[in-house]
C-alpha cells in the first residue's frame, strides 16, 4: 500500500519505519529541511532502540523515503497519516494548528480518493475539523474529490515503540465507513498475526480512547505515589502493598511503581487536554485535576528529601556547599526524551537551594544541556560524578543503575547517602552495607513532612 506520513517526529518516524518494514511504500514528510536531509543520510533525530536499524534497512531497500515536498507525497499515496505535534496551549488545550495545517495541505494537493488518518493525539471532534479544512480547500480549488477521515490513535511506549507497533495489543480505528475500515484492516493485518485485536468504532470514541487510556495510566501512577507517601507515615512498605494489590486480577501490577512523578510527551499533555476538553463541556473532571496536582507535588519529593538530609544552617540556601550526584535525566529509561521530566524540577530545586549538581544519563545528556546549560556538570561515566559528592539521587531507573558497584559508590561519596526515587535497592541490604538509604514509602524510612 502507498502511504505518506506527515511529521517525522517520534510517532511519525516510528510509524513510517514499521509500515515500510511490513512491505508498504512509505513517504515521510516534514517541513524541517535539516531533519529531512539528516534522515536521508541516516541521522535519526531521536533515540529509540531498534529504530535506526529499521530506518536504514527500509531506505536501502527502497520502501522508505523522506521529503519536504508535500504535494508529491499526497498524490503518490492512498493513505495520508497526520502525525504532527499537538503542543499544549497556555490554557492546557491541544493546539491543532499543525494538524489543521496538514489537512489544508492535503486538500490543496489531493488528486483522487484519499484516506486521511489522524495519528496525532487530538481532542474529541478534531476529525470533524480536519474534514472541514480539507473540504474548504477542495471548494477553493473548485474540484469535487472523495475522501474519508479516520481516527487511529497510537499507543506506543517510548523505549519500546518498535515492539509496540509491530506487535500491538490492540489497534483502534475510528470510522463509520465500511470501505475505509476494510482498507485500514488490510494495512494493519501484518501486525495482527498473533492476535486480532482490531477495534473499529465511531470516530469520536476513538479520539476519546487515547486520552482515556493515558489518563487512566497517569491516575494509577499518582495513586501509587500517594500510597507511598502514606506508607512512609504509617511504617508500611509500599513494595509489599504493591504486591498485595497487584495480585488482584482486577488491578494488576502495571503502572503501580512509586516514583518521582510521570513526565514525557504524553501523560502531562493529555491529562491537561482532557481536563480542558471537559471544561469546554461544562464538566468538572475533579479526579484528573487531583491526578495532575499530585504529580506536580511528587516532583518535589526527592528534592525535599535531599534538602532535609543534607540541610545546612543557611535557611535561604540550605544546600550551600553540598554536592549532589544524580543518576538519570530522561523521564524514563530507553529514551533521551526530557519533556516534563521529573529531573527538571528536582535539579532546579537543588540548584535553588545552593547545591552543586552533577548528572549522568546514558542517552539524555545532550538534551539536558538544552535545559541546564553549564549550570550543572555532566559525565558519561556514572561513577565519575560520585567523587566527593554528599549524596546520590536516583531519578531514572535505567538498567545500569539496578545492580551497581555499591563498594565503589560508598568509597566515592563523602557520606554514604542514597536517595532512591525509584526504589531500586533493598533497604535491608543498603543498611547492612552502611548506607543511609532513603527510598519512597518503604518501612517508614521516608522523611516526614516532605510529601503532601
Amino acid at each position: 500500500m502507498k502511504i505518506c506520513i506527515f511529521g517525522a517526529g517520534y510517532v511519525g518516524l516510528v510509524a513510517a519505519a514499521c509500515f515500510a518494514e511490513s512491505g508498504n511504500s512509505v513517504i515521510a514528510v516534514d517541513v524541517d529541511q535539516a531533519k529531512i536531509e539528516g534522515l536521508k543520510q541516516g541521522i535519526i533525530p531521536i533515540y529509540e532502540p531498534g529504530l535506526k536499524e529499521m530506518v536504514l534497512r527500509n531506505q536501502a531497500e527502497g520502501r522508505l523515503s523522506f521529503t519536504t515536498e508535500m504535494t508529491e507525497a499526497v498524490q503518490a499515496s492512498l493513505v495520508c497519516f497526520i502525525a504532527v505535534g499537538t503542543p499544549p496551549g497556555e490554557d492546557g488545550s491541544a493546539d491543532l494548528k499543525y494538524v489543521l495545517g496538514v489537512a489544508r495541505s492535503i486538500g490543496q494537493a489531493m488528486n483522487g480518493f484519499k484516506i486521511i488518518v489522524d495519528k496525532s493525539t487530538v481532542p474529541v471532534g478534531t476529525a470533524d475539523k480536519v474534514r472541514v479544512a480539507v473540504q474548504e480547500e477542495l471548494v477553493t480549488r473548485c474540484v469535487s474529490l472523495e475522501f474519508d477521515v479516520v481516527s487511529n490513535p497510537e499507543f506506543l511506549k517510548e523505549g519500546a515503540a518498535i515492539d509496540d507497533f509491530m506487535k500491538p495489543d490492540r489497534v483502534v480505528i475510528g470510522t463509520d465507513n465500511v470501505r475505509t475500515s476494510e482498507i485500514m484492516k488490510e494495512l494493519y493485518d501484518p501486525f495482527m498475526r498473533k492476535q486480532n485485536l482490531m477495534i473499529v468504532m465511531d470516530i469520536r470514541s476513538a479520539e476519546m480512547t487515547k486520552y482515556a487510556a493515558n489518563a487512566m495510566l497517569a491516575t494509577r501512577i499518582s495513586f501509587m505515589n500517594q500510597i507511598a507517601g502514606l506508607c512512609e507515615r504509617m511504617g508500611a512498605d509500599v513494595a509489599a502493598v504493591r504486591e498485595g494489590i497487584g495480585s488482584d486480577s482486577r488491578i494488576g501490577y502495571d503502572f503501580l511503581f512509586p516514583g518521582p512523578g510521570y513526565g514525557g510527551s504524553c501523560f502531562p499533555k493529555d491529562v491537561k487536554a482532557l481536563i480542558k476538553t471537559a471544561e469546554e463541556c461544562s464538566y468538572d473532571f475533579l479526579l484528573l485535576k487531583a491526578v495532575e496536582e499530585v504529580n506536580e507535588l511528587q516532583k518535589e519529593v526527592l528534592a525535599n528529601k535531599l534538602i532535609k538530609v543534607l540541610s545546612s544552617p543557611d535557611e535561604e540556601k540550605p544546600l550551600t556547599g553540598r554536592i549532589v550526584a544524580c543518576w538519570g535525566l530522561s523521564f524514563k529509561p530507553s529514551t533521551d526524551d526530557m519533556r516534563e521530566a521529573p529531573s527538571l524540577t528536582i535539579i532546579e530545586r537543588l540548584l535553588e537551594a545552593g547545591a552543586k549538581v552533577r548528572a549522568h544519563d546514558p542517552e539524555a545528556i545532550q538534551e539536558a544541556k538544552k535545559y541546564f546549560g553549564d549550570r550543572i556538570e555532566y559525565s558519561h561515566n556514572q561513577y565519575d560524578i560520585l567523587d566527593g559528592a554528599d549524596a546520590l539521587a536516583i531519578i531514572t531507573d535505567w538498567s545500569e543503575y539496578r545492580n551497581p558497584d555499591f563498594d565503589r559508590i560508598k568509597t566515592a561519596l563523602r557520606s554514604p547517602t542514597v536517595v532512591d526515587g525509584r526504589n531500586l535497592y533493598k533497604p535491608a541490604r543498603m543498611k547492612a552495607a552502611g548506607f543511609s538509604y532513603i527510598p519512597l514509602g518503604r518501612n517508614g524510612q521516608g522523611i516526614k513532612g516532605d510529601h503532601v
